[in-house]
């Protein structure tokens, strides 16, 4: 008889899930098989783990063991990050890259010229039009750059937000200008939810095409797919009303944005629709390669989700 009378655990599939909680000053556990937040003062918060695509950790938090191991059952992403979501310290990997998604990922990146194909599909995506023809991926890049930073103009005109340029110091956080502060928290904010949705789909978020050498590279590269129809224009526009706390007004504004712009729907197929423009399939196992001597179970989540 099995040691659990509870069913096993089906995780929500990550483009119905709500994007993220931010959790600060408290204690994460497990009590009666439920995910909580206990403060100071003893006080029970549930938090609904499993509908969440990842759980920010700010300072001051403290998370067991089993809740982490809950984290990880469920698909959740855990993302340690500094206050106010503004820094990305570590975080866990409820699912990770599967072998066929990884090999074809890793395919992708190392041929130079079915890289250069992922790349100008992802150029196209971004600004609604064609790649110019014979550019390599380092023109390209030039190329977005000059106009990331005509839109940051133009969005800043159009918010009427004094704008000098993008810049900050990480060791000097509070001495950035509030348009900068914003746009920090507003990408942390995409980062996570992107991550999570990189994890979940079975992909490694290292292996990038524009992005390279970084651990989020293809997170970054994933992420600038969209970055400027969403939290680029609501941190301009947040920064014009100059809040007393921008951060928080930030992370607030970008939680209901992506559950009313149903984002979360979107990204894995949207992954999937770039590398495919790579046109090759997912390489396939070799004929001498040994299965497992104990099989996973089927999972019920994405396909980057674990199984027990």
């Amino acid at each position: 008889m099995s040691g659990s009378l509870l069913p096993p655990l089906k995780p929500l599939p990550m483009k119905d899930r709500i994007s993220m909680v931010f959790v600060r000053y408290g204690q994460i556990d497990v009590l009666d098989g439920a995910f909580v937040l206990i403060d100071k003062n003893g006080v029970r918060n549930h938090i609904p783990v499993g509908s969440v695509a990842c759980i920010m950790l700010e300072p001051g938090t403290r998370i067991s063991h089993a809740a982490v191991n809950l984290a990880a059952t469920v698909g959740t992403l855990l993302v340690w990050v500094g206050e106010s979501g503004v820094r990305l310290y570590s975080s866990g990997q409820p699912g990770g890259a599967r072998a066929d998604r990884l090999l074809y990922q890793a395919k992708l990146a190392l041929d130079d010229d079915l890289r250069l194909k992922v790349v100008r599909k992802m150029y196209e995506v971004r600004f609604g039009e064609p790649a110019p023809a014979k550019r390599s991926v380092e023109q390209l890049r030039g190329i977005e750059g000059a106009r990331v930073r005509g839109t940051y103009k133009l969005l800043a005109q159009q918010y009427n937000v004094n704008w000098r340029a993008r810049n900050y110091d990480r060791q000097q956080w509070d001495a950035a200008d509030i348009p900068n502060r914003c746009l920090s928290a507003a990408t942390a904010c995409l980062y996570g939810i992107t991550e999570a949705a990189v994890l979940a789909a079975g992909y490694a978020p290292a292996v990038g095409f524009i992005h390279t050498g970084k651990p989020l590279s293809f997170v970054y590269d994933i992420a600038d797919l969209y970055k400027f129809e969403t939290v680029v224009p609501l941190a301009f526009r947040i920064a014009a009303k100059a809040p007393v706390e921008p951060e928080r007004e930030v992370r607030l504004a970008c939680r209901d944005l992506f559950r009313s712009d149903k984002l979360l729907g979107r990204i894995i197929p949207l992954i999937e629709e770039v590398l495919s423009a790579g046109g090759i399939a997912p390489p396939q196992a070799p004929a001498e390669s040994v299965p497992p001597a104990i099989p996973n179970p089927q999972g019920h989540g994405d396909a980057g989700h674990r199984t027990k």
